[in-house]
């Protein structure tokens, strides 16, 4: 995978920080890493519709 230098605030440094501690993440790098797969899973799954209930929408007549 190649490799992308990011710089970082120290408010973004510290939300990575926590995320790596509590993923249990060897590496900020790593938790950014697991943030942007997370981002595109929860992504992936909205646009393909699983998860969703389907239910056929009855409309009213007037």
């Amino acid at each position: 995978m190649p490799d992308h230098e990011i710089t970082l605030n120290e408010a973004e440094s510290d939300l990575l920080e926590r995320v790596r501690q509590q993923q249990g993440l060897a590496s900020i790098q790593q938790a950014a890493e697991w943030l942007a797969k997370s981002r595109l899973r929860k992504q992936t799954r909205q646009i393909s519709g699983r998860g969703r209930a389907l239910y056929p929408v009855e409309r009213k007549q007037s």
